[in-house]
């Protein structure tokens, strides 16, 4: 089942119709997803934010365990906000227990990715300006699975606008309201 998963996963990214038609035809028990996949790599990002402490020798301990409370954080709360906003402006896709699945699965695929990036990005020494840019192809990925999703044609457009801006701004507006609270010296 975890195979089948990150094969899932991995289609998804790297060719988005083919891994949308993927997902919609495996068998994967609902919330697998977010359970099998999407938390453990929670956890991972979490000690990620740990690695630049060994090419960047000011930062200190607290530090990336405040880093890493608050990237968990922000991703873990932004996955049941945009789940409940997109159900509360788009309630057709969210009519049937088997439509709201696909809609979390589809919310889940999505922030994998952007973990993926967030990952990648603490495991380089600086910061390569391209793992940023790959963030844009994110709405690509939006947009091929409108049909997954059954969106209506002529709300794709709006869908995939309102997705992108909430799958990809509520992670950094988390974050960024969450790092108010870390004390500087």
């Amino acid at each position: 089942m975890k195979k089948e998963l990150l094969k899932n996963i991995l289609c998804v990214i790297v060719k988005p119709h083919y891994g949308w038609e993927r997902v919609s035809e495996s068998q994967l028990a609902p919330g697998l997803a977010l359970s099998g996949l999407y938390y453990p790599l929670l956890g991972v990002l979490a000690l990620a934010c740990f690695f630049p402490m060994v090419y960047d020798h000011t930062i200190t301990v607290s530090h990336s365990l405040m880093t890493g409370i608050i990237e968990f954080s922000s991703f873990f709360i932004t996955y049941f906000i945009t789940s409940y906003l997109l159900e509360g402006f788009y309630p057709e896709l969210a009519k049937t227990r088997a439509a709201r699945n696909r809609l979390n699965d589809f919310i889940v695929y999505n922030l994998v990715f952007l973990v993926l990036l967030k990952i990648l990005r603490y495991l380089l020494p600086s910061d390569f300006t391209p793992v940023l840019f790959l963030m844009l192809y994110m709405p690509w990925m939006v947009y091929r699975a409108t049909e997954y999703l059954e969106v209506r044609e002529n709300k794709v457009t709006k869908f995939v606008v309102i997705a992108s801006a909430l799958i990809m701004g509520l992670p950094i507006a988390i974050n960024y309201f969450l790092s108010l609270f870390i004390i500087t010296r």
